[in-house]
């Protein structure tokens, strides 16, 4: 007799799984974005500004779903870092908008490299992990 699925199996858990590989890809990334002076987020939000700059802080805590208690330290340390400049918006003084610096806007070049070498380092088809991204596109939208 077969044994009865238990629906509270640890394996059996989406978000076991979602969580496990999250901490596991982003671990991936830390050795590939050290070189660059970016963490992860860094990363994120550079990439961010790399498809369009100036954005506001909202504009880009809108396309990374971060909050701005969240995205407001990481601006700070890229500022630092001299990657970015922040000033108030001249049309909308309650924006503050977010610009590339010319050191920022440089970085991008070396940031081309990083989605080859994570792919390599996960050792799967580019097409599978597509597919994989798609999915959880779908999956982020269904649960919001």
């Amino acid at each position: 007799m077969p044994h009865p699925v238990d629906p509270l199996a640890l394996d059996r858990q989406v978000c076991f799984a979602l969580a496990v590989a999250s901490r596991t890809v982003i671990g991936l990334y830390r050795p590939v974005l050290e070189p660059l002076g970016l963490t992860h987020p860094q990363y994120l939000v550079m990439l961010a500004l790399w498809e369009r700059s100036p954005r506001t802080v909202a504009d880009i805590g809108r396309a990374l779903s971060l909050e701005p208690a969240t995205l407001s330290p990481l601006l700070k340390r890229l500022e630092s870092a001299a990657l970015i400049t922040r000033k108030r918006s001249v049309t909308d003084e309650r924006a503050l908008e977010v610009t590339l610096t010319t050191t920022g806007e440089s970085l991008r070049e070396k940031a081309l490299l990083v989605p080859g070498q994570i792919v390599r380092r996960l050792g799967m088809p580019l097409a599978d992990l597509e597919a994989i991204r798609d999915d959880l596109t779908r999956l982020i939208a269904a649960a919001g």
